[in-house]
């Protein structure tokens, strides 16, 4: 079952932009329990480093997304749409049944190599938003401090 909005996926040119704008203006925490400071997550199938805020003090975070080439399929799209919103990633108990579910309802899946966490349907068959089902992580831990503009981009 989908138990809630787990993030929402956007994409940036650099980690410098983002960061002026979601954590310099928005002031939105990195969210360090699944960012690792200052070069984020580098996910290699898609050679894309990968950071998060969190938005407020609830559980919604934004995943960006910084291509580190311009042929990888992130990189692609990047190119094509420009910064913005790129997916929602949806928190599932059972990811493999809700797969099942919403393809069995008329979604159509993505057919992505291994290597991925989470499974995504086409634009096209979900309102024209690119869609992932991730396993639900759980409450995020508290906040302890507000990370400031700067102190996000050391």
């Amino acid at each position: 079952m989908i138990v809630r909005l787990g993030h929402v996926g956007v994409m940036g040119r650099s980690w410098g932009e983002a960061d002026e704008v979601l954590v310099g203006k928005m002031g939105f925490p990195v969210e360090l329990s699944r960012t690792t400071m200052p070069d984020g997550h580098l996910y290699e199938p898609q050679n894309t480093r990968i950071y998060f805020v969190r938005v407020g003090l609830g559980e919604t975070l934004i995943e960006i997304l910084i291509p580190q080439d311009t042929v990888s399929g992130i990189a692609r799209y990047l190119a094509k749409r420009g910064p913005g919103l790129h997916h929602l990633g949806y928190a599932c108990d059972d990811v493999p049944a809700e797969t099942q579910r919403l393809s069995d309802s008329g979604l159509k899946k993505v057919p992505i190599g291994s290597g991925l966490s989470g499974v995504f349907f086409y634009p096209e068959s979900a309102m024209g938003i690119l869609t992932e089902l991730v396993i639900d992580r759980g409450a995020l831990p508290p906040i302890a401090s507000q990370h400031t503009h700067d102190h996000a981009r050391r």
